[in-house]
């Protein structure tokens, strides 16, 4: 309830908008419902009747689906295991390139001569797709897992680079004047003024990329870059749907324990 007596028994009115913030929202929403409509056919939304008229596919598919075959368990839970250990060395990795990418782009404590160059870079990292990444380094080192690993850290290198120097652009002064007041050099202000405040929300970060790698590690092996995703493809196109099935269920679980050791890990941290 709303305490009346402090107010003098008026009720406050919620804030309004004027009307030029409305007509703002109206020229954003609109122009997204433009787009939405405008877009049908070029996604190809008009062909959803295919999933009623190429019905029997679909009981195929789903047929098998529902049919898990076991027989090479142990084979696919290697190359799921191969997998993980893919996007946990391509993330490792792009930790140690992004902690010091992080720092020279955060405006709070690096030049803007050294800011704008590390940032065109992040942005580089962060657009070229990992699929993109993959197929160059398969192309420079063959195809398996290496590849994999490379495309991984690259990507992940400009996406965590920009989270980690976010993070340190709001970081709390304090604890850093304080360091510097004690006549300290500016790598010691980074190490005992920033780092112990963006610590545990860079290995947050950290946690969530290497669970989003799982997933995308497993895409890479489409191509060849090592792991399920070659084991996957190679039973797709055999129409192996009942070894398809118990590679997506193989998948599922081990993307949901890690779910669940990243959510243990960052509970700790907080």
């Amino acid at each position: 309830m709303i305490d009346t007596s402090v107010t003098g028994g008026a009720v406050p009115k919620p804030p309004s908008k004027s009307l030029g913030a409305w007509l703002l929202d109206v020229l954003i929403w609109g122009g997204v419902a433009v787009v939405l409509i405008y877009s049908i056919g070029d996604v190809d939304l008009g062909n959803l009747s295919r999933l009623v008229t190429n019905s029997d596919n679909v009981r195929t598919f789903a047929a098998g689906l529902l049919q898990p075959d076991f027989t090479n368990w142990r084979l696919f839970v290697e190359q799921m295991w191969l997998t993980i250990q893919i996007a946990l060395w391509g993330t490792f990795l792009a930790v140690i390139l992004a902690v010091p990418m992080g720092l020279a782009a955060a405006r709070n404590i690096a030049p803007i001569w050294v800011v704008t160059p590390v940032r065109w870079v992040m942005n580089l990292l962060r657009s070229v797709p990992d699929l993109v990444m993959a197929l160059l380094f398969i192309v420079a080192v063959g195809l398996g897992p290496l590849a994999g690993v490379l495309a991984i850290t690259l990507n992940t290198t400009g996406v965590l680079a920009k989270l980690f120097s976010e993070a340190v652009e709001s970081i709390d002064k304090g604890p850093v004047e304080g360091v510097r007041a004690t006549g300290a050099s500016g790598l010691h202000e980074i190490v005992w003024g920033v780092v112990p405040q963006v610590a545990p929300l860079w290995t947050s970060f950290a946690l969530y990329r290497f669970e989003s790698n799982s997933r995308s590690a497993t895409v890479l092996g489409l191509i060849g870059a090592g792991g399920i995703g070659q084991v996957l493809f190679d039973s797709m196109n055999a129409f192996d749907y009942n070894s398809v099935s118990t590679i997506v269920i193989i998948v599922v679980v081990a993307v949901t324990l890690i779910d669940m050791l990243s959510q243990a890990m960052r509970k700790r941290l907080l």
